[in-house]
């Protein structure tokens, strides 16, 4: 085979790219033989100069090899070849059953590939757009400053256009092998932060911000909770400092006499509350002062434990205390009076008239209720002569009370028996001795309290019981002699067939026997008020005293008539 024979220039200049003004290219049609397969490398190999510039056509079955461009100043490290890893070895194509033969895979060029229309590019710039899947990532290259052309650069400087070796994987990253590709770094250098590329730099800032935002809240919550702190400190106190309230001078200047404070500013000094105890257990109630000697008006019940050697303890409304003595008591009436002795300054209360009492008079109750000393409260008058009984617990009559009582809605409870129920004026118009309770007025201890229907005894019976009590120790009861049918349901108080232990129901020579009255008469009127049954009738006649005239009317076989008889008296058994 003939060579091709070498051209160039004698000054070394590298012959341009197009191969048409600084040296010859293969002509066409022509071929440019590679040394014989029988040709000792060595001969022919180490004395032929090496031609510069020339690129080689060869068969499609015989390898190509293709000389890199130069640029003046840098023939010989254009020469030398790049430091890259060893060639790969490839099988030749087989030509007319020749045994495979195997070259360097760089000096075999693809067939397919059509030769470039331009000139190859010194500086390797890597191609636009994202790499097929058979092309690896190209190196990470830094841009410099480009001396220029024909500068000397000291030795040891690549080559404009050398390969740059690879930047060693720091493991998989996403997006493939272009992850992590960035122009700007340093040849060589791998990526600064610690695990990663953009995508974990990413999650490190949305967690700084996470973090910053949370520090916000934080502050923002605290803030909030001194702020509110400090609004109700404001709020309620009115600032942060000391609050003073402006209070207005304390003159204490004089209530009406009339008025419920000076009812009571009168009243409270006269009077007391009574602890009993004795064989029948204790008791509490109230009572106040009849005079200067230090006799006191209360309750029978309250007092009823002393009869049988028991004590009174009485207790002043400045807070002294006295024992006292029990000077008698009447069951009928529920009247007591107790001494004390040894005691000065007493202020005894003024009596009133309770005839002269109208409904919706007001009236002040002053008592002890639940043993709540000195409890003041105020009401009216609700009714007039209400007949009421009381008591029965003995089951023989004996301790029964008839009372025809004032009625006032004034608040009564238990420890309030025996307290003065007084009017405007500050006088004594009635005793409190009951209340309403189910099934019927009864005595305060048994009740559970006040339910605004509270009972007194009028004042004008309790004076002449308290005399006398007082002058001889018992009270005297007015009578017209008769005993009464009690089971009678008809109207009016009728006569009993005889009296109790067999004798007459009428008694002999008594008012009612000499004025015609006789056994089953029906009395139906007491001065010429109806009474509807027969402890109406007890009731009336005991709000008189004894000696007083009462007109009665009487009923017998259907006809009336008008009777006038003078009570009698009778000693309590």
């Amino acid at each position: 085979m003939d060579k091709a024979k070498p051209t160039g220039t004698p000054d070394g200049t590298v012959p341009d790219a197009t191969g048409d003004s600084h040296g010859t290219a293969a002509e066409p049609g022509g071929s440019a033989t590679a040394p014989d397969a029988s040709t000792s490398p060595g001969a022919d190999a180490a004395t032929a100069p090496r031609p510069v510039g020339l690129t080689k056509v060869v068969p499609a079955a015989e390898p190509v090899e293709v000389a890199a461009p130069t640029v003046p100043g840098q023939a010989e490290e254009a020469a030398v070849p790049p430091a890259t890893e060893p060639p790969a070895t490839v099988p030749a194509p087989r030509a007319g059953g020749a045994p495979d033969a195997v070259v360097p895979a760089q000096q075999q060029a693809p067939a397919e590939r059509p030769r470039p229309l331009h000139a190859p590019d010194p500086y390797s710039t890597p191609p636009y757009g994202e790499p097929g899947p058979w092309a690896p990532a190209p190196p990470v290259q830094r841009p410099v400053p480009t001396p220029a052309h024909g500068t000397y650069l000291p030795p040891g400087t690549p080559a404009h256009g050398t390969p740059v070796p690879p930047v060693p994987e720091a493991g998989p990253a996403q997006g493939g092998e272009w992850g992590r590709y960035d122009p700007w770094a340093a040849p060589g250098a791998l990526v600064a932060e610690s695990g990663g590329g953009p995508g974990e730099r990413r999650r490190d800032r949305r967690a700084g911000r996470g973090r910053l935002v949370g520090a916000a809240l934080v502050l923002a919550l605290v803030a909030g909770a001194v702020g509110g702190y400090v609004g109700m400190r404001l709020e309620r106190h009115g600032g942060l400092g000391t609050v003073e309230l402006e209070q207005t001078s304390g003159q204490a200047g004089e209530r009406a006499p009339d008025s419920v404070a000076g009812i009571a500013a009168r009243t409270l000094p006269g009077v007391v509350t009574l602890h009993v105890s004795g064989g029948d257990g204790g008791a509490l109630g109230t009572g106040f002062v009849l005079d200067g000697r230090g006799h006191i008006l209360t309750n029978q019940h309250v007092v009823e434990s002393a009869s049988d050697g028991g004590s009174i303890r009485v207790t002043f409304n400045g807070g002294e205390t006295a024992r006292a003595r029990l000077v008698g008591g009447d069951p009928g009436y529920d009247l007591a009076v107790v001494k004390v002795s040894g005691v000065s300054g007493l202020t005894p209360l003024p009596l009133g008239d309770s005839d002269d009492v109208r409904v919706g008079d007001p009236v002040v109750a002053i008592g002890a209720p639940f043993d709540l000393a000195n409890t003041v409260t105020s009401g009216i008058i609700s009714a007039k002569e209400r007949p009421i009984t009381a008591g029965g617990e003995k089951g023989d009559g004996t301790d029964i009370s008839y009372v025809d009582a004032l009625q006032t809605d004034a608040p009564i409870n238990p420890g309030n028996s025996g307290g003065p129920l007084v009017d405007e004026r500050a006088r004594v118009i009635g005793i409190n001795s009951a209340i309403h309770a189910a099934g019927g007025p009864a005595r305060q201890d048994d009740s559970a309290g006040s339910v605004g229907l509270g009972f007194a005894i009028p004042v004008n019976q309790a004076k002449r019981v308290a005399e006398e009590l007082i002058n001889h120790g018992r009270a005297t009861h007015p009578v017209i002699g008769v005993t009464l049918d009690m089971g009678y349901e008809g109207e009016g108080a009728k006569v009993g067939g005889e009296a109790a232990g067999g004798g007459p129901a009428v008694t002999p020579g008594g008012p009612a026997d000499r004025t015609d009255i006789a056994a089953g008469d029906v009395i139906t009127e007491v001065d010429g008020v109806p009474v509807a049954s027969g402890e109406e009738l007890i009731i009336k006649i005991r709000s008189h005293r004894p000696g007083d005239r009462l007109a009665l009317t009487v009923e017998r076989d259907g006809e009336s008539r008008r009777v006038t008889l003078e009570l009698g008296s009778s000693d309590p058994s």
